[in-house]
């Protein structure tokens, strides 16, 4: 089990089971929603997301078609993804992990969009676009 919250407080979450993937995200909308050049990204089985605390202190904010982001209503901090595409999955922003997940980021991902100021000074495999549709 892995714990997170977001930075108040006032929403925490377990993650049980099997974690998918650890990416870093550089698409614009990424960007956007952490203010950073990228997001790292941790994808676990839907089923095996728990909120413990805080679920009526989400707000839900569709960001794009079949996409819906979660954000505590206090702190502002962006928790979770959810997306039509992927139904069994769930993309936790991993700065809000409280526990080591005991994996590492296994790719940076729509680096086609990256921001021009930020150089990826890593060996991880990098990609384009994003994840392959299944």
């Amino acid at each position: 089990m892995i714990t997170g919250s977001c930075h108040c407080g006032a929403v925490r979450y377990e993650i049980h089971g099997r974690l998918l993937m650890f990416a870093n995200c550089h698409c614009p909308d990424c960007r956007k929603y952490t203010g950073s050049a990228f997001s790292s990204v941790l994808a676990a089985e839907s089923q095996g997301f728990i909120l413990t605390s805080g679920e009526d202190n989400l707000a839900l904010y569709p960001s794009s078609a079949g996409k819906e982001r979660r954000f505590c209503k206090t702190c502002g901090c962006h928790i979770y993804l959810r997306a039509e595409h992927r139904p069994g999955m769930v993309f936790v922003r991993a700065g809000t992990l409280d526990d080591d997940p005991e994996i590492r980021p296994q790719g940076h991902f729509w680096t086609s969009m990256k921001a021009p100021w930020h150089d990826i000074c890593d060996s991880l495999p990098q990609h384009l676009e994003g994840l392959p549709q299944k």
